[in-house]
């Protein structure tokens, strides 16, 4: 009974455990889910992805509006053109100036501080004020008939001109009526040729940004012929005047240019090679002394008029266009002097003066120099 009752304990156990493995048996795979859901493996990761946070709406920052540059101080307009179209008529003045010096330096060597009728000589002078030197002399040829020459290198400055070399050459002839007595006529006819000259010529001209000063350099050459009609009366043999009419004829030929470079020039100019002219007429005299046994002395001087004066000049000025300047008659006086002593027989020791007096563009010059004579 013990066993039957061991055996139906057992059989109930047995029957008890397989209800429950069966029950136990579906269930695994829903537990092993769980499990799964509940423990990551290392095949995924299983990290929840967290939800997406809506992206915030962009804030609209403001863009700086950026500080205003000064605006750039413009450069000032240069004014000035009608005055440097101006200034080209300076350059008319310096050129007739030109014309009127060289005229004068070449009557030195035709003899204008000497008497009108003295034996043959020659002389060699240098002077200063202008700087000459040369040297020049007469020869009779008959009675009545003389050749009077030089030849003289210059240099000479005036007005804002400067002639740095200019050789001077003069001839004329002078017919004298000796056989009319110690009163009587006589007359010249003569040329001054200076072929080539270096010149610079200046301008200046204002501007609202100062001052432009411009010099410039070139070449140029001057040509006069002349006539002379006069009257000599050999007061004694120790005085000798002399009245006379001149009339001239002046060229001048310039070589065209441009203004130099320079750092300002707004209103720069070109100028064009042309020729100026004037004509004059003189009225003069003079009068030859002998001031005891071994000085003699001379003065002379005359009015000068010109007239049909013609400026050359052609320019062409930045700003202000085409530039042709004009010179009205001009008048002054040319007065000129030598005291001589003479040194022995026949040589002579000579101081001299010739110059100008009067209005701009001639204005008050004065050339002085030495020479030594000999007559023979």
């Amino acid at each position: 009974m013990r066993k039957a009752l061991r055996s139906v304990i057992l059989s109930a156990g047995l029957t008890a455990v397989a209800s429950l493995v069966v029950v136990l048996v579906p269930a695994s795979p829903a537990a092993a889910q769980t499990l799964s859901a509940a423990v990551p493996t290392n095949d995924c990761d299983c990290t929840p992805s967290p939800s997406p946070s809506p992206s915030p709406s962009p804030t609209s920052t403001p863009t700086p509006t950026p500080l205003a540059s000064p605006a750039p101080t413009p450069s000032p307009t240069p004014t000035g053109a009608d005055s440097s179209g101006s200034s080209v008529g300076d350059l008319a003045n310096q050129r007739f100036n030109q014309m009127i010096t060289n005229r004068v330096l070449g009557t030195v060597l035709l003899g204008v501080n000497e008497q009108v009728n003295c034996s043959d000589c020659v002389s060699a002078f240098g002077s200063a004020g202008s700087f000459s030197a040369g040297i020049h002399g007469r020869k009779q040829l008959t009675n009545n008939l003389s050749f009077l020459a030089g030849i003289a290198y210059t240099e000479y400055s005036e007005g804002g001109y400067k002639v740095t070399s200019a050789p001077i050459g003069a001839f004329a002839l002078r017919y004298d009526f000796t056989d009319w007595g110690s009163s009587r006529p006589f007359f010249d006819i003569g040329t001054i040729l200076t072929p080539w000259e270096k010149v610079r010529y200046s301008r200046a001209y204002a501007t609202n940004l100062g001052t432009v000063n411009l010099t410039s350099s070139t070449n140029s050459s001057n040509y006069g012929v002349y006539g002379r009609a006069g009257w000599i009366n050999r007061l004694s043999p120790r005085d000798e005047i002399a009245a006379s009419v001149e009339v001239w004829q002046l060229w001048q030929r310039v070589a065209g240019y441009t203004d130099p470079a320079a750092a300002f020039n707004p209103f720069d100019a070109t100028i064009q090679t042309g020729t100026d002219r004037t004509s004059l007429v003189k009225i003069g005299g003079q009068w030859t002394h002998l001031i005891g046994p071994t000085v003699e002395g001379n003065i002379n001087g005359g009015w000068v008029q010109s007239f049909g004066t013609h400026s050359g000049i052609f320019a062409t000025v930045t700003g202000n266009g085409n530039v042709v300047p004009t010179i009205g008659n001009q008048g002054w006086f040319e007065y000129g002097g030598r005291l001589g002593f003479r040194l022995s027989q026949g040589w002579v020791a000579d101081l001299f003066v010739n110059g100008t007096l009067g209005p701009q563009p001639v204005g008050n010059t004065i050339h002085g120099g030495v020479g030594l004579r000999i007559n023979y």
